[in-house]
């Protein structure tokens, strides 16, 4: 089918002379009406109502979290969704793996892996809040603040959830390998690493 002008009337039927003589002429059946066109059609008056079709008006779209609970509650959602990061996970012998699980506005999610003897070094994360989980394996996380110095071991299961300018080394001292969720907000843009004296080298981000 041709395209039309649809600012121009549909046609209409015409009568065609006759050839037959003095038989008269006859007409061809009228075609059926056409209704015309209009101007400022709407996606709805041509395509019909998006709300019947429920792929095209999703609902249940997962908002992004903006709160320190609503960090928490993503890493553990990623974290219980093994199909999602198991298949990822890569080690290497020189230096601790990563990689990018998530983005969303103002925050990042990375999977890190360690081998037995890998360790972050004693390290802030700029202006970054941050939430940490281990998801297989196990490390040991020893930080250092104003109030004094601690260590703890991180297991499956269990959160860590630190501010902007919290200190602190994150060391497999296994013999197995460990993966591990961070999420960070906003997203790492500096990590400053520390010698055992709290005096600060700006490096790239090492995680």
């Amino acid at each position: 089918m041709r395209d039309r002008d649809r600012t121009q009337p549909a046609p209409t039927a015409v009568a065609r002379p006759s050839t037959d003589g003095d038989r008269p002429a006859r007409r061809r059946p009228a075609a059926p009406p056409v209704r015309a066109w209009a101007d400022g059609l709407s996606d709805v008056s041509i395509a019909g109502d998006p709300l019947a079709f429920p792929h095209l008006a999703r609902t249940d779209l997962p908002a992004h979290p903006t709160t320190v609970a609503g960090y928490a509650r993503l890493v553990r959602e990623i974290a219980a969704d093994r199909d999602r990061w198991a298949p990822l996970v890569r080690y290497d012998a020189l230096t601790r793996w990563y990689a990018r699980l998530e983005t969303g506005p103002g925050y990042e999610v990375w999977l890190l892996s360690w081998l037995p003897g890998q360790s972050s070094g004693l390290h802030d994360h700029g202006a970054a809040t941050g939430v940490l989980t281990v998801v297989q394996g196990e490390l040991a996380e020893h930080s250092r603040g104003d109030g004094g110095s601690g260590s703890r071991v991180l297991r499956p299961g269990r959160h860590r959830v630190f501010s902007a300018g919290y200190l602190h080394e994150v060391v497999n001292a296994t013999l197995e390998p460990a993966v591990s969720i961070h999420l960070y907000a906003p997203g790492l843009t500096e990590m400053n690493q520390y010698a055992k004296s709290p005096r600060a080298v700006r490096e790239l981000p090492r995680w």
